[in-house]
């Protein structure tokens, strides 16, 4: 048995600590704040609203079931999941387009919108979902370390249908034509973090997940997936530690012989970081241990920050659901202005939850809760006066679309930016998302999972393989750990030869 640092607990450090201590190891997870969960913690009102402060989109159900399977369980052992339908609204100048959670009625809307449209979505759909296979059965499991890694024939032979050389934005458009259709399938990689023509058109495969494997919701929102996973973890014997930054990883060296946290110096036998691979490098590790240096980080193309709002109202909403995309300006521009020109939008797109439509728990009866995102650019000016103007661009469009008045009715309101996720997470820049999936910056050419010049650091997280957003991260743990399980064995089999 070896004891382990695991560092962070996002759902990459839960999902690491999961699977290290279920090989029999002791493991200890540090986390700087007060709960658990990372970007995907919950904020709980004194006047009784829960909101999810991250992660809203529960896509991908197939992992999170892996997950759970690779420890004897299932996710209904944890958490209750309901099917969005429909799975979300996406507001345009010209009117708002509700997105069937039925693939059936969706093709008959893509019909309606732009005729022979439906029959090319289902074209489109069985290229994603080849894609989603692939990925996956193979690709997002490999720890991106060589290239034996693709030295598979099978693999090797559909390489090609994964269309990893040329861009989304032309190949949604070699379908598409009507600019609502091409919105639809294009604004999963905002988030993702690249402009269409920038990010590879291997990620239609968020396409089908999101369209056809459906979006759900976890009842109780994220906080429930991130207590399940934590209670995977501790009754396989891992232990949480609140409170608790790392301030620097010991090294002698190749070897790390532990963390000093809250001034006290601890003995490890590896460490696992799964907080902020930059921050990780830069501030807690010599220079002459990081695997890059500075200006490789500042040559980095980053997913968006957020500006977010999570807002508390004493009254129903008629016209607002589980999910809605406000796409009623440019989408091109305000991708330009967070990748091209880094700036504050001119014209802002938006995106409202509003888990109260399918959640009690989450407000006080009679009441909603709203959270209010905008994708920004990483590092640029945040103040509070910038993020009030947002806010009333934001508010004022939201009330004329459900028309009616929701700034009089506030009784709950927080802010959440590049500072917020700078002093919570040391996110490099303030990223809300971690790196964007561009070509330079996918697989094998993201930053690496394994500290080249100390045997026993591992990295997990979005900034590392397969990439942003919960699944990845869940898969980077599970990834990390495996390869630090590896070495560990590897390491006992010498000591006894």
């Amino acid at each position: 048995m070896a004891k382990i640092a695991v560092i962070g607990s996002g759902f990459s450090g839960l999902s690491a600590a999961a699977y290290l201590s279920a090989a029999n190891h002791d493991v200890h997870v540090f986390e700087k704040n007060d709960t658990i969960g990372g970007r995907a913690r919950q904020l709980r009102s004194e006047n009784g609203y829960v909101f999810d402060m991250g992660p809203s989109w529960y896509w991908m159900p197939d992992v999170f079931e892996k997950f759970f399977a690779d420890f004897g369980h299932r996710v209904e052992d944890f958490y209750k999941l309901e099917l969005l339908d429909p799975s979300f609204d996406i507001v345009f100048p010209d009117g708002t387009i509700s997105i069937p959670q039925k693939f059936s009625e969706l093709i008959l809307l893509f019909e309606a919108i732009e005729k022979g449209s439906g029959q090319r979505l289902e074209k489109f759909m069985r290229e994603a979902e080849f894609k989603y296979r692939i990925a996956m059965d193979k690709i997002v499991y490999m720890p991106g370390i060589s290239f034996s890694e693709f030295a598979d024939t099978n693999l090797l032979r559909r390489l090609g249908r994964m269309q990893i050389f040329s861009s989304l934005g032309k190949h949604v458009r070699n379908y598409f034509s009507d600019p609502r259709l091409i919105a639809l399938m294009e604004f999963p990689v905002l988030f993702l973090g690249a402009e269409p023509q920038h990010t590879p058109a291997l990620y239609s495969m968020m396409n089908y997940a999101g369209l056809q494997l459906g979006t759900w919701y976890p009842k109780r929102g994220f906080g429930a997936v991130v207590n399940a996973i934590a209670e995977v973890a501790e009754e396989n014997g891992a232990q949480f530690h609140l409170n608790s930054p790392v301030q620097k990883i010991i090294v002698n060296d190749r070897i790390t012989t532990g963390v000093a946290v809250n001034g006290q110096e601890i003995y490890f036998d590896a460490v696992l970081a799964a907080a902020d691979y930059h921050y990780v490098e830069n501030k807690l590790l010599p220079p002459s241990h990081r695997n890059y240096k500075e200006d490789y980080w500042e040559s980095r193309t980053l997913a968006p920050s957020c500006l977010i709002y999570y807002i508390g109202i004493t009254k129903k909403i008629k016209l607002i659901r589980h999910h809605t995309l406000f796409f009623d300006e440019d989408l091109a521009q305000h991708g330009k202005e967070i990748y091209s020109s880094p700036q504050w939008p001119t014209r802002p797109l938006f995106y409202v939850s509003c888990t109260s439509k399918s959640d009690e728990y989450v407000a006080p009866v009679g009441h909603e809760n709203l959270f209010l995102l905008m994708p920004i650019a990483p590092g640029i000016e945040d103040s509070e006066l910038l993020r009030e103007k947002y806010y009333s661009i934001m508010m004022d469009r939201l009330q004329k679309y459900v028309g009616e008045d929701i700034n009089n009715y506030i009784d709950y309101k927080k802010s959440y930016c590049i500072k917020d996720f700078i002093s919570d997470y040391h996110s490099y820049k303030g990223n809300a998302y971690g790196l964007a999936n561009t070509l330079r910056q996918t697989a094998l050419l993201k930053p690496k999972i394994r500290n080249r010049k100390i045997d026993n650091l591992f990295y997990a997280g979005q900034l590392t393989v397969p990439g942003p957003g919960v699944p990845p991260s869940l898969i980077s743990g599970k990834i990390a750990s495996q390869l630090l399980i590896k070495h560990l064995q590897t390491q006992r089999h010498e000591a006894i030869i």
